[in-house]
């Protein structure tokens, strides 16, 4: 097995939920601002990027957010919580962004490669998120999904945990983090550093043959 794959191996199998956290030892600022930034690297449709992600660290707003995330323990017990966003209302803007990004790398729209970019950034992206809001929340939710999975292996690879929370009041949190009617979020993380408590059980995964197939 290849050096990384074996250190990307015992971050997998290190990562867990844990439900509750040591409420004396605070993850830093810095290392849930680097998951971040390795989160937005995540593969994500179209590279549009529909996302958001808020941090929320202060006494006053993680105590808001714990009786949103119905008092659970992995979020009264977080050093800090972060909800991860979805933003398909924000489609035109990040389709300008783009378009902006092809001017300033390309000489001109002959460029090799740049025809076939901007006739999709430019008149095919509004078949894929600006004519079905329901499809459009579909396919922003599994990019934000991708999203939380790499900052959750980040936090482990830090030396901290994780809990994705989908329990929670999504009008309330939106109303907190005042978010329009068509943002979603897709989930609450809470991060800090999982006591053995916080498990409540040994890992149990369906069978390997129950789940994967070979055509």
């Amino acid at each position: 097995m290849d050096n990384n794959a074996s250190i990307f191996e015992q971050i997998v199998q290190k990562r867990k939920s844990f439900r509750a956290f040591d409420t004396q030892n605070h993850i830093s600022d810095e290392v849930v601002e680097r998951s971040l930034e390795r989160a937005i690297l995540s593969p994500n449709s179209s590279n549009m990027q529909l996302w958001e992600f808020y941090v929320i660290k202060s006494e006053e707003n993680k105590l808001k957010a714990t009786e949103i995330c119905y008092n659970q323990p992995g979020a009264k017990t977080a050093s800090q919580l972060v909800v991860f966003v979805a933003r398909p209302d924000k489609w035109k803007e990040r389709q300008k962004i783009h378009i902006d990004n092809l001017n300033a790398n390309f000489e001109n729209r002959d460029s090799p490669g740049a025809s076939g970019a901007y006739h999709y950034y430019e008149n095919m992206i509004e078949d894929f998120y600006g004519k079905d809001a329901q499809n459009t929340e579909v396919i922003t939710q599994k990019s934000v999904a991708l999203a939380a999975q790499t900052f959750m292996l980040s936090i482990t690879s830090e030396g901290f945990d994780s809990l994705p929370m989908e329990g929670f009041d999504e009008n309330k949190m939106k109303t907190l983090l005042n978010l329009p009617k068509e943002a979603h979020i897709s989930m609450t993380i809470a991060v800090g550093k999982g006591l053995q408590e916080g498990i409540y059980g040994p890992r149990f995964r369906i069978p390997f043959e129950e789940v994967v197939f070979e055509l």
